[in-house]
């Protein structure tokens, strides 16, 4: 992907929306021709235009093949011709959307660790200031009471993300055997 240029306007929500919207923009131009064309294509069947395009033209065929003139009809019933197109167009349909459907996957799965990230940052961040606000106050011998400085004292550790993910296996796997 290309590196997103970052102009700063001043207003953080502009900024931020902006920085989503080159995000996006980046993830469409890293698409590969084939992933283009199953997202159009994927975009196109999932239309409500698409649905009703597809039952005039079966009905159109149908009645064709039923009443119009008898030399013509070329598909009789039942309709094995008509059968077969439907089922090759059901397999490429359900193709071109599980090609969408992993690109977004994909994409999602990029988007949850960069939210991890962040979250990481943030939490180390946090830490941080919260070690920085207590040395102030004891400098500034500000009073707290005891369980806000026992509780503050335990945000204040750094966290250890490997423990919180065992012990959130653990919990899941209690819930699992109930």
């Amino acid at each position: 992907m290309r590196k997103s240029s970052r102009v700063r306007t001043g207003d953080p929500a502009v900024d931020n929306v902006k920085a989503v919207a080159n995000l996006e923009r980046d993830v469409r131009r890293a698409a590969s021709p084939g992933e283009r064309v199953a997202h159009a294509f994927s975009t196109m069947v999932g239309q409500i235009g698409f649905v009703i395009a597809q039952l005039v033209a079966i009905a159109a065929w149908i009645a064709w093949n039923t009443a119009g003139p008898e030399p013509s009809r070329f598909d009789p019933y039942p309709y094995v011709l008509l059968t077969l197109i439907v089922t090759c167009e059901g397999v490429l349909i359900a193709t071109f959307i599980l090609i969408a459907q992993n690109r977004m996957s994909k994409q999602n799965d990029q988007r949850d660790h960069l939210h991890l990230q962040i979250n990481l940052l943030a939490e180390q961040e946090l830490t941080l200031v919260l070690k920085l606000l207590r040395r102030v106050a004891d400098r500034l011998e500000v009073a707290s009471d005891t369980a806000d400085d026992q509780l503050g004292a335990k945000l204040a550790e750094e966290t250890d993300i490997s423990q919180l993910v065992e012990r959130l296996r653990r919990e899941l796997l209690k819930i699992d055997d109930q």
